[in-house]
């Protein structure tokens, strides 16, 4: 039966039942594998700006914003080669072994960063950390959407993207951790330590190496010489190159918002909260601890709501198809983001402001992780996918060089110049909802050969 059977009316058709011990043991796999490579990126959107501070030796406050978003491009380049290189793996060497690198990549490099003595070593070690995440999201939403049956599909990968959200909360948690006990003087630069957490979940590869298979669909495509993981076929065909262009579009304007604007939040807001804890007599090390703490529970928040959002996302394309949700969700983005930025002044609001734009966020990238596997054949639905999701980093890597460059510009006069940077990009969501008349609707039909 298909997606749109009655039975399967989001309230009573309950996914989880149809799915056997293995094609759980997969779900739980890519889940953890890509909940993980979330802790990676989100550790160091949090020790961003305490560890460029102190590279930099405590040079002027529009100058660390400027490099920060030079080092957040250099992170999103690495993200988009490594989507290139690891897609196309993906597709030709397996999603299962592929799946193995990535892991390793960016569990490694996040490590290795806290050894960082420059601002050049540091942007290096994010460049290759960068290429393991870029390839973990392509694979595996590939392997599951290949895995489990037809009408889970959806809600599967719905929860691989919403569990996304709790690597986030992880990263934060570190980061609350961490600013305590900086606080209470027992460690200093606490931003290295972040970077060591995301080293650990490395043994992760080897439980891969040894449990998980290939999907019976690729290795059936394999076993038929068909040519795998091949960009000249993927935009040869007109309906896999549409497709592609379609995907890059929707998923560009998403990856802008977010880590062009959404997940500065945590630099508009850190000068809010080093004034009012200075204006109660911190300094030092009790400064820096204190404002971690809070950084992390900011991002403990976001990331709650996005774990909403993103779920919201499955059950709200169930009843609406797939354009009409992000078509809703594009438009509640721009406005949710540019509200939040213009209006996040003090630390009452990040307790319901930045729930409801982490909400309105992440709720695309529920859509993308459903969406996206849907456009493309077996033979190129990794390389496909991560075109879509990562490749658009090499002009989404713009977003945070631009909003850095306006910050430094507009310091002059104003008191939180990110604040008309933010609002201002905000406009980036319209290339989504522009993109959105040219998109296929997917829901119901099987996955395209």
């Amino acid at each position: 039966m298909s997606e749109t059977g009655s039975s399967t009316a989001a309230g009573k058709y309950s996914w989880y039942r149809d799915l056997n011990r293995y094609q759980w043991f997969v779900v739980a796999v890519a889940s953890i594998g890509w909940m993980f490579d979330t802790m990676a990126q989100q550790l160091f959107n949090l020790a961003r700006q305490p560890a460029l501070r102190d590279l930099l030796g405590g040079r002027a406050p529009g100058v660390i914003a400027e490099q920060a978003g030079y080092s957040t491009m250099i992170f999103m380049i690495g993200w988009a080669l490594g989507g290139v290189i690891f897609g196309v793996l993906g597709d030709r060497l397996g999603r299962a072994k592929t799946m193995i690198l990535t892991i390793l990549t960016y569990t490694i490099f996040t490590g290795l960063s806290l050894f960082s003595v420059t601002v050049w070593d540091f942007d290096a070690y994010r460049f290759l950390c960068g290429l393991g995440v870029g390839g973990q999201f392509a694979v595996g939403v590939a392997l599951v959407a290949e895995v489990v049956p037809e009408r889970a599909r959806p809600y599967a990968l719905g929860t691989l993207q919403a569990l996304s959200a709790f690597g986030n909360m992880l990263a934060a948690l570190t980061g609350i951790l961490l600013g305590q006990i900086e606080q209470a003087g027992a460690i200093g630069h606490a931003w290295r330590w972040e970077f060591l957490a995301g080293a650990l979940p490395a043994p992760l590869a080897l439980v891969v190496f040894k449990k998980l298979k290939e999907p019976e669909q690729w290795v059936k495509a394999s076993a038929e010489k068909k040519k795998l993981g091949s960009y000249s076929e993927l935009f040869s065909d007109p309906r896999w190159r549409r497709n592609a262009i379609v995907g890059f579009l929707l998923a560009f304007a998403g990856v802008v918002g977010l880590w062009g604007i959404g997940f500065f939040s945590y630099d508009l807001f850190r000068p809010v909260l080093e004034r009012t804890f200075r204006a109660q007599g911190l300094t030092g090390a009790a400064l820096d601890g204190k404002t971690t703490l809070w950084i992390g529970w900011t991002s403990m928040f976001q990331n709650f709501g996005a774990f909403f959002g993103i779920y919201g996302f499955t059950y709200l394309t169930h009843y609406t198809g797939r354009k009409k949700a992000f078509a809703i969700s594009f438009l509640a983005a721009m406005g949710m983001t540019a509200y939040t930025f213009w209006n996040l002044k003090q630390i009452s609001d990040i307790f319901w402001m930045v729930p409801l734009m982490g909400f309105a966020q992440l709720a695309l990238f529920g859509g993308y992780a459903i969406y996206l596997p849907e456009l493309f054949p077996t033979r190129l639905r990794s390389t496909g996918t991560s075109f879509c999701y990562n490749v658009g980093r090499l002009v989404a890597a713009a977003g945070p060089l631009t909003l850095g460059t306006l910050t430094r510009r507009v310091y002059a006069g104003y008191t939180d110049p990110m604040r008309y940077a933010g609002v201002t990009m905000c406009l980036v969501f319209l290339v989504g909802l522009a993109a959105l008349p040219f998109a296929p609707e997917t829901k119901g039909k099987p996955l395209p050969e």
